[in-house]
């Protein structure tokens, strides 16, 4: 497993939404360096407690930037590679980690790889490159030929990865960005649309070039270990638990989200040694402050993130409880341009910036939250406890979704003189025989660490 990925707290932008770039690309325009606007960002990302930053897509594409043209040229709406560059080195200088968008499932249509089927057809010498090609029918562009689109989207070729010639250039490409850019790992978009075999081949080449570069798959359904395991990647992105946390609050019923954590990471747990990337919204959903029926329940929705067993990751602006829902058309809203300054002048909610910090900092600080075992204490409706724990140390988590303070009695799994809440040093709880009451704020949390 990678040395620090346990220790990471992430941050994902999602940079042509946020360096306001324009949603079609002018392939004859002079590069202009949006990514400047990300550095007065990275003082943010250290009071956040951020030490990761996951930014993508970045290379040349036709619009959304998942419909690559060029996978060795930034886009020219965010910059040059030089700027890419200097963006990545001030991250590392301020011990911020670096991941990219891996967009090896399919390119866009202005692929020159593709480009050269339009103009040339079966005398190509490319036509082995993509799934499905058939010169027998044609696609909804008119082309004289047919192909494999990603989900429908014809705008994106899938790749053939069963051709040598397609592996080595995505390795040539892999290896040109850690050369170049120094990156620390790779988001592997539409992972669980791709060869599996081929994954595997991908992982071996990147453990050769850094043992320790992280590969994290985008994986919506099914069991994780088919992509993440000791032969493929690190990790895959945990929507199992990403739709448990939103609809346990919105349902006042945290059986669901105990229930997915039990049989991810309890005793027996299935993912027990999987680093999952946890999260509560993204680029691709609607943001969790326009999901969430009441927006009290950001604090204990954020503090079972951070201490669930797994990666979390803030998405960019979800910090200050933006709203954003994507429409039937498109996900522009999900995606928007910030001014850091506006931001952090006009939000109503920078306390849950302050909280999410504070979480932060007590993961950042604990062994237990970052890999310790992970154990139900009590579970009911509308409140939630569980432990983790690691040699020592045992943190204990309570939440609530009632709108006052709630006591509850709870039995411990190790023993201690008290509990003391890590949120609050001045408070803590009496533990008798392993057993104690506490009382959980309204809509609120507590992290405590066994006093022994």
């Amino acid at each position: 497993m990678n040395s620090w990925i346990q220790q990471s707290v992430f941050y994902h932008i999602y940079p042509l939404g946020l360096c306001g770039a324009p949603l079609e690309n002018d392939l004859n325009a002079e590069p202009v360096p949006r990514l400047k606007k990300l550095e007065p960002w990275i003082e943010h990302l250290k009071s956040l407690g951020v030490n990761a930053l996951y930014i993508g897509p970045l290379f040349e594409s036709t619009s959304h930037g998942y419909d690559t043209i060029d996978y060795c040229t930034v886009d020219r709406r965010l910059g040059t590679n030089d700027t890419f560059k200097e963006l990545v080195e001030v991250l590392h200088e301020n011990h911020i980690k670096v991941i990219v968008d891996g967009v090896f499932n399919h390119v866009g249509r202005d692929f020159p790889k593709f480009v050269d089927i339009k103009e040339k057809g079966q005398s190509s010498p490319y036509c082995s490159w993509f799934a499905g090609l058939n010169f027998n029918n044609r696609s909804p562009y008119n082309d004289n030929f047919s192909y494999d689109p990603w989900n429908g989207h014809y705008n994106l070729v899938k790749f053939n990865v069963h051709n040598p010639e397609v592996k080595n250039y995505i390795f040539d490409v892999i290896k040109f960005w850690k050369d170049e850019f120094k990156i620390d790992g790779i988001r592997l978009d539409a992972a669980d649309c791709i060869d599996l075999n081929f994954l595997k081949e991908l992982s071996q080449f990147c453990r050769g070039l850094d043992p320790d570069l992280f590969l994290l798959g985008e994986v919506i359904h099914g069991d994780y270990t088919r992509w993440a395991n000791k032969e493929s990647l690190d990790a895959v992105t945990n929507y199992e638990c990403y739709k448990g946390l939103y609809s346990s609050h919105n349902d006042k019923n945290y059986f669901e989200i105990a229930y997915s954590l039990n049989r991810q990471f309890g005793d027996g747990g299935i993912y027990k040694d999987l680093p999952l990337y946890s999260f509560v919204d993204n680029h691709d959903v609607n943001r969790i402050s326009s999901t969430l029926k009441n927006l009290k329940h950001l604090y204990p929705l954020h503090a079972i993130l951070f201490t669930m067993p797994g990666v979390p990751s803030i998405y960019y602006g979800s910090e200050w409880a933006i709203e954003g829902m994507k429409t039937h058309n498109s996900d522009a809203p999900l995606r928007p341009e910030l001014d850091l300054v506006q931001v952090l002048e006009n939000s109503e909610h920078k306390d849950l910036a302050e909280f999410i910090s504070e979480l932060a900092e007590i993961r950042l600080n604990s062994k237990a939250i970052q890999k310790g075992s992970y154990k139900q204490v009590l579970v009911a409706n509308q409140h939630y406890v569980f432990s983790r724990q690691y040699e020592d140390e045992c943190i204990i988590v309570a939440v609530s979704v009632v709108e006052s303070p709630i006591s509850v009695d709870i039995n411990l799994p190790v023993d201690g003189e008290k509990l003391i809440n890590l949120l609050n040093k001045d408070e803590s709880f009496d533990i008798k025989a392993r057993k104690t009451k506490i009382e959980i704020p309204a809509c609120g949390t507590l992290v405590m660490k066994v006093h022994k």
